[in-house]
């Protein structure tokens, strides 16, 4: 049967038909169904038109169903079952749901997320598979068309009405150099700063980033003027090659106090009066919105996040959206 001979089938007519296999009655099928006998009669007169078959012969025992009923008997109830589960109210069993999820992870935030992430999965929700990058272009599109999940990205200036988001992350940014720098220990100016070559992480969709339009910031102002001597999408190389050299590698201070990370380098504030602030955000499409296991993906994220700013005393992400006069 093609698509569009469907349209002629009537899914109460199915349900009715199930109940006359089962009462082999249409006077209590009837009554089960809250119809008139009648009614019940025009139905089954229309099973037959539908089916091509007269599905139920009387007998003086009561109606016995056709070689044809006896078939469709065999695979009605199932097919039914499959057509409420379809319908009903969708219902969630972290312990035995077995699925994938796709996120994009920031290499900085992925080295300290992602293992506790997995671990907490592996005790509630066992079965769940995740997969991850840590950049790919044109995020927001990933996530309306279904390849991304979960996007965890530097703020982008815009977000359609059909995104949403929650701020996970909020800090000013700084400049990464090796412990024995000779920049440390100063007084800094943007002349001294800019005498050095810079390692520069490749930032996905970085024109559409909400900081890269403030454009009063000095340190906007400096940056757009640096060609980086080197630009990576891989941290780990990034910083060993800050640790051997007198590259300064500008960025976000949220990695620096994994000691494994940032062993024999140092922070660097910058100078004068900056107040630009980085906001990461965790992001989403409203095609999730009525999932179940993405919800549940999405606080497990979550409470991830705030395990690794409570170990480290930082205040809790509704205190930091407070703080910052932040609306999610």
């Amino acid at each position: 049967m093609e698509l569009r001979d469907l349209e002629r089938v009537d899914l109460n007519l199915l349900v009715t038909l199930q109940v006359l296999l089962e009462e082999r009655s249409v006077s209590k099928a009837a009554e089960r169904l809250f119809l008139t006998q009648s009614a019940m009669s025009k139905a089954l007169g229309r099973l037959r038109t539908l089916f091509d078959d007269r599905l139920f012969t009387r007998t003086g025992q009561g109606m016995v169903p056709t070689p044809r009923a006896q078939a469709i008997a065999e695979l009605l109830p199932a097919l039914l079952g499959q057509v409420q589960h379809l319908v009903q109210a969708d219902t969630f069993d972290p312990l035995s749901f077995q699925g994938e999820f796709s996120i994009v992870v920031p290499e900085f935030v992925g080295f300290w997320a992602l293992p506790e992430l997995m671990e907490r999965l592996s005790h509630q929700a066992p079965g769940a598979r995740v997969k991850t990058v840590s950049h790919a272009e044109h995020q927001l599109d990933l996530l309306a068309q279904g390849e991304l999940d979960f996007a965890i990205q530097v703020e982008q200036q815009y977000y359609p009405p059909e995104f949403d988001f929650i701020t996970v992350g909020f800090a000013p940014p700084v400049l990464i150099a090796r412990k024995d720098h000779p920049l440390v220990g100063k007084e800094l100016t943007w002349e001294m700063i800019g005498q050095y070559p810079q390692v520069q992480l490749f930032i996905p969709d970085l024109l559409e980033a909400h900081f890269v339009a403030q454009s009063d910031s000095p340190f906007i102002q400096h940056e757009s003027q640096v060609t980086p001597h080197f630009e990576t999408g891989h941290l780990f190389t990034a910083l060993q090659l800050v640790k051997r050299t007198d590259y300064l590698l500008p960025g976000p201070p949220i990695f620096i106090e994994e000691t494994d990370m940032s062993h024999d380098v140092v922070t660097l504030s910058l100078p004068g009066d900056e107040r630009l602030m980085l906001k990461y955000v965790l992001a989403f499409h409203e095609r999730i919105k009525q999932s179940l296991p993405h919800q549940f993906l999405k606080q497990v994220l979550l409470d991830t996040v705030e395990s690794y700013r409570a170990s480290r005393g930082m205040p809790t992400l509704e205190v930091m959206r407070e703080l910052n006069d932040l609306q999610r």
